[in-house]
């Protein structure tokens, strides 16, 4: 009897053994199962409400964090009591890409249009749809942790334009 189980518990430690690293090979890699969003990490900054007031009226935006994976965002910009503009946009890694996905209410079916991210750093952020015409480039700068500007650069009614919005942090 001592020595079937001599042999016996080395024979099923190896069974154990085995089929755990069957198992483990169908899982997913740790580097996956553990990735880290960096880019959207990196445009944590954002989060927030950040309204811009000028005689021309009220721009707002508003991000929140939907997941390790997504930021949501809402902009408005408001004429008197009249929203002459509307957007909803998702900042999003997916694979190795980090997407600005923007919806704006009655343009191009309402279906999101999306633009890369091709250059950032600790402040600035920027995004490109070189296939849209306007617009085809935004840029998200960090001015401090209380102020930032955003700017838009495309060709509009066949010339190029840009566009600047300076906003400041709601607290």
């Amino acid at each position: 009897m001592k020595k079937t189980l001599i042999y016996l518990i080395p024979c099923l430690l190896i069974s154990v053994i085995s089929c755990k690293e069957a198992h483990d090979s169908q899982l997913p890699s740790k580097e996956i199962s553990t990735k880290k969003y960096e880019a959207v990490k990196n445009s944590n900054w954002l989060i927030g409400r950040w309204e811009n007031n000028s005689k021309e009226g009220n721009l707002s935006e508003f991000w929140t964090k939907a997941n390790d994976s997504t930021l949501l965002g809402e902009s408005y910009f408001v004429i008197g009591k009249d929203t002459v503009f509307g957007e909803k946009v998702e900042l999003k890694q997916r694979g190795n890409d980090f997407i600005y996905e923007a919806r704006v209410a009655k343009q191009n079916d309402e279906k999101p249009v999306p633009f890369k991210l091709t250059s950032s750093s600790e402040n600035e952020m920027i995004f490109e749809n070189p296939a849209h015409d306007y617009p085809n480039k935004i840029v998200y700068q960090k001015v401090s942790n209380d102020s930032l500007v955003a700017e838009i650069f495309g060709t509009k009614d066949g010339k190029i334009k840009s566009e600047v919005f300076k906003m400041k942090r709601v607290k």
